[in-house]
């Protein structure tokens, strides 16, 4: 009986191995017959195994998500800035460029887990239905907005939406009792794009741009044309941290300052043939004295406009090297309200340099903290030059390809200051918060003043430090008396700053106060 068991056993595996051989067998022959040919460097192979997901795959597809999450994988495998963009991603993406959203018009902080708002936009829907600076936002349309740690995101998204439709907005108001209800109208809201402008002295104009939008350009010849009525002679034009935006409004920016047939910038890709753009000799501030300020988040459009500017000698360039993004995005819209941004080309300033920073290394993203590591960040030295990349400006000047816009006037980041307790106070936030408490209590006083001399006033008979100190001890951060003095004047600074804009000046109090501490502003100043 055992042999017999033996046997049987033995017999069966036997089985069990012929029918898996000869399924194997009848399997390897179907799929012999299906062997499809595919040709290299096309979208063949792609091509073929959707269709053959399509014909054969065991179960249903859900090819909404499948083609969500394929897309984004795919373009990112060909440049850091091709980039698939979802609807909402897309509608966000436009909304900053052409310069408005439909929305109520209201600028607010989140200090304590409750938006105050800063500054109703003039003429928005905010300022119609009688909102104020310090209002506390505590209800939309009935949800609770106040105290909940709501992220900011969302609650942009409440106060957001169709022109025309309506929401209502409950806010808490210093000096009443109960809560004020608004129903507001939303419009369409006009996003700025030049942050401040203002005379530094009798003849330097300063000029902050955070992005190019469609508006861009008319924005900045308004706020020229004021400052030129205010005495103009030379100008500080800021572009740091402007990570760039619509190409066109560099290039009618930088025909301002060129001479006719000055090459601004010419783009050139494998399916684009070379294009070159030239000044038209229009621009009407050819002879103004420039000098343009960018830093490591300087990208895109700011460097077209600083790399125009420095090859054709027109002005000076102070700060650190730009970002490094010389990469032409040609949108493509699609029927479902998504999109997205294939790079088509590269841009190349006057001289020949190519702005775009090498993206062959893993390293891309991580490139800003390199240059921490290496020393760039703090000297001039330690920048890297390649000897295979050097152009030369009509002057004579030198000037380095390989990624981005070198100075001419290079300025370290500023550590001046910067102790255990600033960065203490830094990460609590606490110059933040203070800030807008001291708002709250000086709510009348700041609402009437409309000057920096007023504001400069207001501060001088205020004792800020003294209270700042007693707010950060019962913060949990007490002061060493000499980290204290080394962080005094940056963080009394920041107050100031902060404070200001929270007076009908807005970023007319804050810009000017903050700058004064600004190493590359003073730099800039002094040449």
């Amino acid at each position: 009986m055992f042999d017999n068991f033996k046997l049987g056993k033995f017999t069966s595996i036997v089985i069990i191995f012929l029918l898996g051989a000869l399924s194997y067998k009848i399997y390897t022959g179907y799929t012999d017959k299906k062997k499809i040919e595919v040709t290299a460097l096309k979208w063949d192979k792609i091509m073929l195994i959707l269709s053959q997901i399509d014909k054969n795959y065991v179960d249903s597809v859900d090819y909404s998500k499948v083609t969500e999450e394929a897309i984004p994988f795919i373009l990112q495998k060909l440049d850091p800035h091709s980039v698939y963009l979802s609807p909402k991603e897309l509608q966000s993406a436009d909304e900053q460029l052409n310069g408005n959203f439909d929305g109520i018009g209201i600028q607010f902080n989140v200090p304590n887990d409750t938006a105050i708002v800063i500054h109703a936009i003039p003429g928005g829907p905010s300022e119609r239905a009688g909102l104020l600076s310090g209002d506390r936002l505590v209800k939309v349309d009935e949800r609770i907005v106040a105290g909940v740690k709501m992220s900011q995101d969302t609650l942009v998204s409440l106060l957001r939406g169709e022109q025309g439709s309506m929401v209502n907005v409950s806010v808490k108001r210093i000096g009443v009792e109960k809560l004020i209800s608004f129903d507001i109208k939303r419009d369409k809201i006009p996003v700025k794009s030049v942050d401040v402008s203002y005379m530094i002295n009798d003849t330097l104009g300063y000029i902050k741009l955070s992005k190019f939008t469609r508006n861009s350009y008319s924005e900045f010849i308004e706020a020229l044309k004021k400052l030129e009525e205010k005495g103009l002679t030379s100008l500080l034009f800021d572009l740091r941290g402007n990570a760039g935006g619509y190409f066109d409004q560099a290039l009618l920016m930088s025909n301002e300052f060129l001479p006719k047939g000055a090459l601004i910038v010419y783009m050139q890709g494998r399916h684009r043939s070379r294009q070159d753009f030239y000044a038209d000799n229009n621009g009407k501030f050819r002879s103004l004295g420039l000098k343009v300020l960018i830093d490591e988040g300087s990208a895109s459009s700011s460097e077209i406009f600083a790399g125009a500017i420095q090859d054709n000698d027109r002005g000076l360039i102070v700060g650190r090297r730009s970002y490094g993004k010389g990469l032409v995005q040609e949108p493509i819209y699609f029927s479902d309200n998504s999109g997205i941004r294939l790079t088509v080309a590269r841009f190349y300033t006057p001289t020949g340099r190519s702005i775009q920073k090498s993206y062959e290394e893993d390293n891309y993203r991580n490139d800003i903290i390199e240059r921490f590591r290496h020393g760039e960040m703090m000297s001039a030295d330690s920048i890297k030059f390649n000897d295979s990349l050097k152009y030369t400006t009509p002057s004579g000047r030198v000037v380095y390809g390989g990624g981005g816009i070198t100075p001419d006037l290079f300025v370290p980041i500023d550590t001046v200051g910067v102790t255990p307790f600033f960065i203490k106070v830094s990460n609590l936030g606490l110059t933040y918060k203070f800030s807008a408490l001291m708002a709250d209590l000086y709510r009348k006083q700041l609402n009437n003043i409309t000057s920096l001399n007023s504001l400069s006033d207001f501060f001088e008979g205020e004792d800020f430090e003294t209270k700042f100190l007693d707010y950060a001890i019962k913060n949990g951060a007490k002061a060493p008396a000499e980290e204290w003095r080394e962080s005094k004047e940056v963080i009394m600074n920041h107050v100031k700053a902060f404070i200001g804009r929270y007076t009908p000046l807005d970023d007319k109090g804050f810009y000017p106060v903050l700058l004064e501490v600004d190493n590359a502003v003073k730099s800039a100043i002094e040449q």
